[in-house]
């Protein structure tokens, strides 16, 4: 490990982080600085791939990252903006023939020559006299991928090289199109929102239903939690957080009879599908907890059943592009799937011959588990067939926007994308946060980050193609700790989460192609900017067209809420969040409740107790003075979240939202952050402020829903679009779990 003498006060260890992106200080949520150990600084060094195994390994280190781009004819990969001037440096043996080119990723046949503008600069590395040249790339492209190609034939290493250049818009016209009207949208946990005909959990079809419903209220889009892949197989993650994969979804999700094949099952086969059916519904009824891993199991073994029917040629067809257009990635995502359900999560295989998907156990498992491997891919198929319904519905009701999706931070480090991304991938650390004031000890989130130059080396197209697969079927996507892609804090194994580092990666070729894939699919993008987040970051983001987050209980202005009018425009706003009870649960203080059960509480419960109600008097403090719950006028809990909601909603924030556990008085908290199994977190199903469950089907019946969308829909100047005909339902169609009259 280096020492700690320089003359210029750092020491190599630290020069050599800064030269890798790796931050020496940060400041704590004390608004003091604080130093990061050397101890830590080597360990994230190494995860990066440097050597500070001594003071001379730390010093060939620095003067090897000092010489790596002259060793190379291109970067790694190219971000720019179209329209700007843009220049690449091609560096090769002085005075050597150099020819340069680029094409539209998939028009090699459109290739164009480029000049070079300038000759920079010249280097002598291992006793060759190199040059770096720059060449410029035309000003007329067009947003999109491209390949440039340097051929060189005095290069030792190979007489070409070839690279990704993503061409990105300088601004989102996606958000642009949102001016000039105000929208509004529920905010839902989808899992827990269900209808008489889901099977224990909510799913894609009651998507669809819950655009339909809140289409005609006037809402243009449905906000919903990460549809991410969990493990294959029961027990699953209950947190749509800590997912297997970000770039595919969870079958969880899927509603069976909406399978084609499920008309054609066998009549034993269809029994039963039906008996399961039927007992999964009647767990609807049951306001307490959601059973995943039984809904999930009895999902698996109808779909094992829907398997082994016959498509018919135009699905079979269909099937066939769907599998084509996955490529490598979507069969190595079933391959570790099927691997998976082989051998489980502890296998040592995954260690040795599973290691990867190239390493011999797994090689083999390809042909021998070929079957499986088709089954978890047809699975993804039959999951895009029901996203796109249900963003067909929602355009269908009147949205422009429609599903919005939700990304989490990272993966789970034991699931498919650490597996099959693992190039990409940092090993040693995982994705966390420092100490704050609710978490003395920081936090490890267990999620392996990005590694910035392999990402870089593999042209962002991971990051890319996870983009594309959400945004297939989405009108836009919340990214959530937006922060994360200027920077994430890394923590060495073995280390406490306080114990990290921030890393910082290339935020304009981060935020770039997510512009870029979200121009292209027209997705409205929302980063979620709360806590820490530096300005600059999000002055950035702002530029380029990415809506922030504000929410109610957090907008202050020294002691006094933040006046809604001076809330960003680009901004989506909400007066609570998932990891805050619903509003009727916060003006209780279930909270408090919940965390002093949990011996979670940092004072003493009257301390909580009494600045907890001081900040609830201060925003209704603020909101009476507004005129919108006057004296002596109806002080309910119904009465005060809609006197919030209007408060918030004189805000110009282009997007609002309303939890649905607000708009039906639901009080429990659906995550209790610093938990896992003392809370159910993620596990609890739609209920009233009485704990009785509410299905999709009362939405449009309630009151309380009825007026508190009146209630927005005057405040934003928007309106309801009501049905023309209204066609009651069959009585020999109704299913199961009935709904409840209202």
């Amino acid at each position: 490990m280096a020492d700690s003498g320089s003359h210029s006060g750092e020491t190599s260890l630290q020069t050599l982080a800064s030269r890798y992106g790796v931050a020496t200080e940060y400041q704590g949520f004390d608004g003091q600085p604080k130093t990061v150990p050397d101890d830590t600084l080597g360990k994230v060094l190494t995860a990066l791939g440097a050597d500070v195994s001594s003071e001379a390994a730390v010093r060939e280190s620095l003067r090897a990252r000092d010489e790596a781009p002259w060793r190379r004819m291109l970067p790694p990969s190219v971000v720019a903006e179209v329209g700007t001037y843009t220049t690449v440096d091609v560096t090769v043996p002085a005075g050597a023939e150099t020819h340069v080119r680029l094409w539209p990723e998939d028009r090699p046949e459109a290739a164009r020559d480029l000049d070079a503008a300038a000759s920079s600069d010249t280097r002598t590395v291992d006793g060759t006299e190199r040059e770096r040249r720059r060449y410029e790339l035309p000003e007329d492209l067009e947003l999109g991928w491209y390949r440039l190609e340097a051929v060189c034939p005095k290069v030792k290493e190979g007489q070409a090289e070839t690279i990704y250049v993503a061409v990105t818009p300088q601004r989102l016209n996606t958000t642009d199109k949102l001016r000039g009207q105000r929208r509004w949208g529920y905010m839902a946990q989808l899992y827990s929102v269900m209808s008489s005909r889901s099977w224990g959990v909510g799913d894609l079809s009651d998507l669809a239903s819950l655009a339909a419903i809140s289409g005609t209220q006037g809402a243009d889009y449905v906000l919903i939690n990460p549809l991410h892949a969990a493990e294959p197989v029961p027990p699953i993650e209950p947190s749509p957080y800590l997912p297997s994969s970000r770039r595919f979804f969870n079958p969880l999700y899927l509603r069976i009879t909406d399978v084609a094949e499920f008309a054609y099952l066998r009549p034993n086969d269809r029994e039963v599908v039906e008996h399961l059916a039927a007992v999964q519904r009647k767990t609807v009824l049951d306001p307490s907890s959601i059973g995943r891993d039984a809904a999930y199991e009895a999902k698996l073994k109808s779909l094992d059943l829907l398997f082994t029917v016959r498509r018919s040629p135009y699905r079979q067809q269909q099937l066939e592009s769907f599998v084509a257009r996955g490529g490598q990635a979507l069969q190595d995502f079933g391959l570790w799937c099927a691997l998976r359900e082989e051998l489980g999560e502890e296998s040592p295989e995954w260690d040795d011959g599973a290691a990867s998907p190239e390493a011999p156990y797994a090689r083999e498992a390809r042909t021998r588990l070929e079957k499986r491997i088709n089954f978890y891919v047809w699975l993804q198929w039959l999951l895009d067939e029901q996203l796109e319904a249900a963003q067909r519905a929602a355009h269908r009701a009147g949205m422009d926007i429609g599903v919005v999706h939700d990304l989490a931070v990272g993966v789970s480090k034991n699931g498919a994308d650490a597996w099959t991304l693992q190039d990409t991938m940092a090993g040693g650390v995982s994705v966390g946060a420092p100490a704050d004031m609710y978490n003395q000890l920081g936090q490890d989130w267990s999620q392996p980050p990005w590694h910035p130059e392999r990402l870089a080396e593999a042209g962002y197209q991971p990051w890319r193609d996870m983009l594309r697969n959400i945004f297939r079927h989405a009108g836009g996507i919340r990214i959530d700790h937006v922060v994360g892609l200027f920077r994430l804090w890394w923590i060495p194994d073995g280390n406490q989460a306080s114990e990290g580092a921030y890393v910082y990666y290339d935020h304009e070729a981060m935020v770039g192609v997510l512009a870029l894939e979200a121009e292209l699919a027209d997705v409205v993008v929302i980063g979620e900017d709360l806590g820490t987040v530096e300005a600059s970051a999000r002055q950035y983001l702002e530029q380029k067209g990415v809506l922030g987050t504000s929410i109610l209980w957090f907008e202050m202005a020294e002691d006094e809420p933040l006046d809604p009018s001076e809330y960003r425009e680009l901004c989506m706003a909400s007066v609570n969040t998932h990891d805050l009870p619903p509003t009727a649960g916060y003006l209780e203080g279930v909270q408090l409740e919940l965390r002093e059960d949990l011996g979670l509480l940092a004072r003493s419960p009257e301390e909580e107790r009494k600045e907890a109600q001081q900040q609830l008097d201060t925003f209704f403090t603020a909101v009476e003075a507004a005129g919108l719950l006057p004296e002596g006028a109806d002080s309910s809990e119904e009465a005060k979240i809609e006197a919030l909601c209007r408060y918030l909603g004189r805000a110009p924030s282009m997007l609002f939202n309303v939890s649905l556990v607000d708009a039906v008085g639901e009080k429990r908290i659906q995550n209790q952050p610093g938990t896992s199994d003392e809370y159910p977190n993620w596990r609890v199903p739609l209920a009233d402020g009485n704990g009785m469950y509410v299905l999709l089907e009362e939405l449009n019946r309630m009151d309380r829903v009825r007026s508190l969308v009146k209630a927005v829909n005057e405040t934003l100047g928007t309106s309801s679009r009501e049905p023309g005909v209204s066609v009651p339902e069959p009585l020999e169609h109704r299913d199961i779990a009935e709904p409840r009259g209202k």
